[in-house]
């Protein structure tokens, strides 16, 4: 699966993604923080899925109508086990989250808002 981490996301995640199969971008990477938009808009551009943990990508894509190709939100999860959780939810929702999706994960739930719910990707 193709997956955008946000800078919020512990770095090394990337590699442990990557390492189980996902091709992986982290924005951490880049030299300049580009902002919520930017990079909502490149991961929906390049196909990719954004995790992150920040709630504020939830709101582009729902009160703003901001395209996207799904969003795994981590709420409360240790950086050391992001990479696993994650892994996990996309197992579990990785066709969800394609569709376009917003997927809340925290330590007790798994919470899934659909494509038509969300705005999806249907504008793309």
């Amino acid at each position: 699966m193709k997956l955008r981490l946000d800078t919020c996301v512990w770095g090394p995640a990337a590699a442990e993604l990557a390492a189980a199969g996902h091709d992986v971008v982290w924005a951490g990477d880049w030299p300049d923080d580009p902002g919520d938009e930017k990079i909502l808009q490149q991961a929906a551009s390049e196909g990719r899925t954004l995790v992150t943990l920040d709630k504020d990508f939830g709101r582009l894509a729902v009160l703003h109508d901001t395209p996207h190709r799904g969003i795994l939100r981590l709420v409360d999860i240790s950086a050391r086990v992001q990479a696993a959780v994650c892994a996990h939810v996309l197992r579990l929702h990785g066709a969800e989250l394609q569709a376009g999706a917003i997927v809340t994960a925290d330590q007790d739930r798994v919470r899934v808002r659909p494509p038509d719910a969300s705005g999806g990707p249907s504008r793309l």
